[in-house]
């Protein structure tokens, strides 16, 4: 389930473009997709940013809500920047896109999104496409001790590295530049089945963990040096081949 906000005033591009991991200036082509930090650079919440009108719009899980908006009210100070619910829905597909939709910024298969006065879902199996691309979701793959990099950011056009600073700005940065990841979300083969959070393990070490699958095909948060050979998560089998 969504949450939707609009956010007005006459500093709320900036506001925004000082606290989110993307560039807002996207919003003249379309969605954008972004992130919120913390100080530490771990996730906050992921959400979509859209114009409508002279307000901007915030698309967010409404279980992140109720930190997201606080947050935001915290850094607001002096700021010209009112934050209220949308009386907006959401409507979302794969189909034909109707006139109004957005395409999802983060991959061509996740379709579009429409902000307007219905709520809808055509019956895509959003599992099966964010296994075959390794999108995360908040909630699932996406928690509080997550650096966005680890949770494939970049590929997804989340985050821009060309922008001004931003809330966990410089352990991002860090990360991408003076780094190699050694941990992170990737796509594995399953065979078997394993709930959600289920330990990974290879050679009798844990490996990292499961998490959303279908059919035969699993994102997985794995520690690359371990993941080498079979892996057992549960009474499941898991492979993983490295990129190259």
């Amino acid at each position: 389930m969504r949450s939707l906000h609009h956010i007005t005033g006459s500093d709320a591009t900036s506001f925004l473009q000082g606290l989110i991991t993307n560039d807002i200036a996207g919003l003249d082509t379309g969605l954008v997709y972004t992130a919120m930090l913390t100080p530490q650079g771990k996730y906050l919440a992921d959400f979509f940013l859209a114009r409508h009108g002279d307000a901007l719009l915030l698309d967010v899980d409404a279980d992140l809500a109720h930190t997201l908006i606080p947050r935001l009210n915290m850094y607001r100070l002096r700021a010209d920047v009112q934050i209220t619910e949308s009386p907006l829905s959401l409507m979302r597909g794969t189909g034909p896109a109707p006139d109004g939709a957005l395409v999802d910024p983060r991959h061509a298969d996740m379709g579009w999104r429409l902000y307007g006065p219905e709520a809808g879902d055509d019956g895509t199996d959003w599992d099966a496409i964010r296994v075959a691309h390794c999108i995360p979701e908040s909630g699932v793959e996406l928690g509080p001790d997550t650096f966005i990099l680890e949770a494939a950011f970049e590929r997804l056009h989340g985050v821009d590295f060309r922008k001004g600073c931003y809330v966990g700005q410089e352990v991002t940065a860090r990360m991408k530049h003076k780094t190699e990841l050694r941990k992170g979300l990737t796509t594995v083969e399953i065979t078997g089945t394993a709930p959600a959070g289920t330990e990974i393990t290879a050679n009798g070490k844990v490996a990292g963990t499961l998490h959303t699958q279908s059919g035969d095909r699993a994102i997985a948060y794995l520690r690359f040096d371990r993941a080498t050979g079979p892996m057992q998560a549960g009474d499941a089998q898991v492979t993983w081949t490295p990129p190259g």
